[in-house]
């Protein structure tokens, strides 16, 4: 498939993008989760989701101090893949309610999977009746802002009963797998020198 390419001009207000839930993983109360995002001639990449739920069917994990955590993917969680065009490498980040986060780098689809040395990335929550908003800000490593990347935007929802749902732009065909060369549905244009 081919990615979304969105290669917006600096300086352009964030762009927004709807993530779909994968079919074989339907939402019971989740109405739809948006990813805003914006990348700094710095590196740094902000993103915000916007989860609309309401508060009272979605599961959270307690907060936690902003360390370095796995399966985070466990219960609700926001993520975010990148690759550069051309490799088999790529690059997970997982930002989680309780303030906890992971990063990981991987050689080829699933081989690795090793700690990315990075800043701890910055997150927080807003929080009302009816939706989730987490934003996180993570310092990209160097040589990842050189040119354009290709990005998979994803979360998985835990809903207060036990459904699970899983969203990204783009879903590959059996189960859901974020992991997969299809999900990486998105063009990062590369910002212009500071």
């Amino acid at each position: 498939m081919m990615p979304l390419d969105l290669e917006p001009d600096w300086p352009e207000p964030t762009v927004g993008l709807m993530l779909i839930a994968h079919p074989e993983a339907p939402a019971r109360a989740v109405e739809s989760v948006e990813v805003q995002f914006e990348l700094s001639p710095d590196g740094a990449l902000w993103l915000r989701y916007h989860i609309e739920v309401p508060e009272t069917d979605l599961t959270l994990p307690d907060p936690a101090e902003r360390d370095r955590a796995d399966g985070l993917w466990k219960t609700t969680c926001c993520e975010l893949f990148l690759k550069q065009p051309g490799e088999p490498g790529y690059l997970e980040f997982n930002f989680s309610p309780s303030s906890q986060w992971a990063a990981y780098r991987f050689a080829s689809y699933r081989d690795g999977g090793e700690n990315l040395d990075i800043e701890p990335p910055a997150i927080f929550l807003d929080c009302s009746a009816s939706h989730l908003a987490l934003e996180a800000t993570v310092q990209l490593p160097r040589g990842w802002t050189d040119a354009p990347l290709l990005a998979a935007l994803s979360a998985v929802v835990e809903e207060t009963d036990g459904t699970k749902s899983y969203w990204a732009l783009r879903h590959p065909p059996g189960k859901p797998d974020f992991h997969h060369p299809d999900c990486f549905a998105l063009t990062l244009g590369a910002p212009p020198p500071a």
